[in-house]
């Protein structure tokens, strides 16, 4: 039992390194492979076509290429000795002028006869050349006599010469005799018809990948608080199923908004009728600091309510638009500054930006709002980046800690550090700027100001 336990250990400790190599190469092929699925796709298609193309060519050189050329080979070879046998043995051809007539009528071949000369010397081998170690094996099988052979001098014919007793037995004999010169042919049909079929592969992607683009366009415009004009399924059965899934979704959000919408709407209308009752029951009560209480807490709840139908009136019914988000800044410095604070805007990058352009400037709005509060010197600074839009608000005030910056965006909450709310405000002021920024598909972040109190930075998609 001892043996094979420790048998089936090694072979899950195998497995188990299998499993983390293939892990590892997967890891890596994700870091280096294309992320779109338009990319990823096309290469799915085009890889195996590379694939195929390549084992046809090795099989084609190693096969047809290879053999067709070592039997051309072969046969001008045996022509040349064949030749040099006919020169050998019957001498009685002066000037072997039958001999060189027999081999260009009858072989195709040049000859010519070099006396008292040596062959040349070995000039330097192609780097690669079936013919030349094809033709140089087969003659020197064949003739079996010292040789030299030039393939690379001209492109046509190849030059032969073969050393006898007394002369140089040259040979010219035309290139396509010996080599399967009509590879090319081969190699371009193959090489055209794998560029038609990627060429079609390019187009019939293209159809299919822009239905998945145009619902990806239409899911961000969404998100960030745009129209979603024109658009329809399209494209593959499942594209259309998830174009409609999108469509309905969108249809009960924005349902879901209108509902909470109107009745924040009407809730706040009912209660401010009860509101103005009790103003109403006030005024008839006697000066003293309990009606004086009651008076605080009715402004108080009147300020929320008027928050809630700001927030109403702001999120329904607006539409995006071009707005100047350098004037917008400027005009809330100015604000700041009537309200007897020092106050400065700036704004770097094209300041023209295609938003809801009243729930933006009520965002930034609520945000200098909290700075005048707590601080005297105010600061407005925005960019304009490729992507992104970034206002940033900052104050001289005490700041906020960051173990609660994340709470004061919660509706009603009263903090007990430095930055406590003061009576008559509703507590909404971050909550709806918030909701705003997240309505744009972007949101909104604190973090400590140069100036010493805080910085809140609202983000939102260009």
């Amino acid at each position: 039992m001892t043996s094979i336990d420790a048998g089936i250990r090694g072979i899950k400790s195998l497995f188990s390194r299998i499993g983390d190599a293939y892990d590892r190469f997967g890891n890596f092929m994700n870091a280096r492979l294309p992320k779109g699925l338009y990319a990823r796709t096309l290469l799915i298609l085009l890889t195996p076509i590379v694939l195929l193309q390549s084992v046809l060519m090795f099989v084609f050189m190693e096969r047809h290429w290879n053999i067709v050329t070592q039997r051309l080979s072969a046969a001008v070879s045996r022509d040349i000795a064949a030749l040099i046998d006919v020169y050998e043995k019957y001498p009685q051809d002066k000037d072997a002028a039958f001999l060189r007539k027999m081999a260009t009528d009858r072989l195709g071949l040049s000859v010519e006869l070099l006396p008292d000369t040596d062959l040349p010397p070995p000039g330097p081998k192609p780097f690669f050349s079936p013919l030349d170690s094809a033709l140089s094996r087969e003659i020197g099988t064949l003739v079996q006599r010292p040789f030299w052979i030039d393939t690379v001098g001209n492109s046509n014919v190849i030059e032969i010469r073969i050393k006898l007793e007394k002369n140089v037995f040259r040979v010219f004999a035309p290139r396509n005799h010996a080599y399967a010169s009509n590879s090319h042919i081969f190699i371009m049909w193959m090489f055209g018809t794998s560029l038609v079929l990627i060429a079609i592969s390019i187009l019939f992607l293209r159809n299919q990948i822009k239905p998945i683009l145009q619902l990806a366009e239409a899911a961000e415009s969404f998100g960030k608080g745009r129209e979603v004009a024109n658009f329809r399924p399209r494209g593959a059965s499942e594209v259309r199923r998830a174009a409609a899934a999108f469509l309905e979704m969108k249809r009960r959000i924005e349902r879901q908004i209108e509902q909470r919408t109107t009745m924040l709407a009407g809730v706040s209308h009912d209660m401010r009728t009860v509101l103005t009752r009790f103003k109403l029951e006030l005024a008839f009560l006697p000066e003293g600091p309990e009606a004086e209480a009651m008076r605080r807490d009715v402004d108080e709840l009147q300020n929320m309510l008027e928050a809630y139908l700001s927030f109403a009136r702001g999120e329904s019914g607006e539409g995006p638009r071009m707005a100047d988000i350098s004037e917008m800044l400027k005009d809330l410095a100015a604000h700041a500054e009537r309200q007897g604070r020092k106050a400065s805007a700036s704004f770097a990058g094209p300041p023209i930006v295609q938003v809801r352009k009243e729930a933006l400037q009520r965002c930034v709005a609520n945000l200098v709002a909290n700075a005048i509060r707590y601080g005297k010197t105010i600061a407005l600074s925005g960019k304009r980046e490729p992507r992104w839009l970034e206002i940033s608000v900052e104050d001289d005030g005490p700041g906020i800690p960051a173990d609660k910056r994340e709470d004061v965006f919660r509706p009603f909450l009263r903090l007990d550090a430095a930055r406590n709310q003061d009576q008559g405000n509703s507590g909404l002021g971050l909550s709806i700027a918030r909701d705003i920024a997240i309505a744009h598909g972007g949101d909104i972040f604190l973090s400590e100001s140069p100036l010493g109190g805080l910085r809140a930075t609202v983000r939102i998609p260009a």
